[in-house]
C-alpha cells in the first residue's frame, strides 16, 4: 500500500508525524491474536484428545467473543461505518484487508461449531441441561461432533491465517518501513498464541495444565525474542529508510519504549519469571501470565506507533 498526501500541514495528526490510526488498530491485533492463539491451542487439544488440560478446550468458547470485541475496536476506527457491508461484496486477492475479512468471517461459524462438538465432554453437567432447555442446541452439538477432526483441523488453518494476518496487515503497507517486512506475520502469531497460553494459566485449575502451558509459553516467548531480533537486523541491511526506521529503538525517541516495555517487561521478565518457577521457584501464579498478555497488547501498541513515525518521506 502507497499513501498520497495533499496537506499543509494543519493537522495534529500529521504534525510532527502523520497518524492515522489510533487505538482502535492495536487493540484489534492483540484480540485478534489472542483469539487466534486460543482458537489454535484448543483445537490442537482437541486433536490430540488431551482430557487432562481441558482448560484450552473450555476457552474455544472464548474465541467468537473475541473477535467480536476486536472487529468491533475496528470498525470504531472506520471513518464511513456505514460502508462496512462494502467488505463482503468482493474477493480483491492482493488486498490483505480483503483477506482478513473473509477469514474472520469463515472463522466464526468454524469455531462455532468445533465448540458445539466438544461442548458435552467439556461442560457435560451444564450441557445437558442447556438441550433440555434448548433442544436445538442438542441438534447442533449431534450433528458436530461426527466431525470435529475436520472441525479441529480447519480452526488450526484459520488459527494460523488469523494470527499471521494480524501482522500482513501491516507489512503490506510498503509505505511505513518500520512495518514493511515479512518477519511481522510470524511475530504476531507467536505472540498470540503465547497471550494465549498465558490467558489458559490465568484461568486453569489444574496445576499440571498450568506447568504444562508454562513450558510452551518458555519456548514461544524465546523464539518471540529471536523473531524481534531477526527483523532488526533486516531492517538494518535494508535501505537507508529501513535503517532510518531502526533508529527509532536503536537511540531514537522510542529506545526507553522498546528496551523496557516491549523487551524487558513484556518479555523477558515473563520468561525469567517462568523458567524459575520451572525449577521449583514459589511465585505468585497470576504474574508471569499477566505480564505475558500485558507485553502482548503493548507490542502491538509500540509497533502501531513506530509504525506511524516512519515514512519514505518527511512530511
Amino acid at each position: 500500500m502507497e499513501e498520497l498526501i495533499t496537506t499543509q500541514k494543519l493537522n495534529p495528526h500529521i504534525d510532527p508525524v502523520l497518524h492515522i490510526w489510533g487505538w482502535e488498530v492495536p487493540v484489534y491485533l492483540f484480540l485478534g491474536g489472542l483469539a487466534a492463539g486460543l482458537l489454535l491451542l484448543g483445537a490442537i487439544s482437541v486433536l490430540r484428545g488431551e482430557d487432562g488440560r481441558p482448560t484450552a478446550q473450555r476457552l474455544l468458547a472464548a474465541v467468537t467473543p473475541l473477535l467480536a470485541l476486536g472487529m468491533g475496536a475496528l470498525f470504531l476506527d472506520l471513518e464511513h461505518k456505514v460502508n462496512v457491508f462494502r467488505f463482503y461484496t468482493a474477493f480483491v486477492v492482493t488486498a490483505p484487508m480483503s483477506w482478513g475479512s473473509w477469514i474472520l468471517l469463515v472463522a466464526v461459524p468454524v469455531n462455532l461449531l468445533l465448540v458445539a462438538a466438544t461442548a458435552r465432554s467439556v461442560w457435560p453437567g451444564s450441557m445437558a441441561g442447556l438441550e433440555q432447555r434448548v433442544p436445538a442446541l442438542g441438534r447442533l452439538a449431534s450433528f458436530s461432533e461426527p466431525r470435529t477432526r475436520v472441525l479441529a483441523w480447519s480452526s488450526v488453518v484459520l488459527a494460523v491465517a488469523v494470527g499471521i494476518y494480524t501482522g500482513i496487515l501491516l507489512s503490506a503497507y510498503g509505505a511505513r518501513p518500520f512495518w514493511n517486512t515479512a518477519i511481522l506475520g510470524p511475530i504476531f502469531l507467536v505472540s498470540g498464541v503465547s497471550a494465549a497460553a498465558g490467558a489458559i494459566q490465568l484461568v486453569s485449575r489444574s496445576q499440571g495444565e498450568r506447568r504444562w502451558f508454562e513450558r510452551l509459553d518458555v519456548g514461544l516467548l524465546v523464539v518471540e525474542i529471536v523473531l524481534i531480533g531477526l527483523m532488526l537486523v533486516t531492517m538494518l541491511s535494508g535501505p537507508l529508510q529501513t535503517r532510518q526506521a531502526a533508529t527509532l529503538v536503536l537511540g531514537g525517541p522510542l529506545t526507553v519504549a522498546f528496551w523496557v516495555l516491549v523487551l524487558a517487561i513484556g518479555l523477558l521478565l515473563p520468561l525469567a519469571l517462568e523458567t524459575w518457577q520451572l525449577r521449583g521457584a514459589r511465585l505468585p501464579a497470576f504474574l508471569a501470565p499477566l505480564l505475558v498478555i500485558a507485553g502482548s497488547l503493548i507490542f502491538r501498541f509500540f509497533i502501531v506507533e513506530a509504525g506511524q513515525m516512519t515514512g519514505w518521506i518527511a512530511y
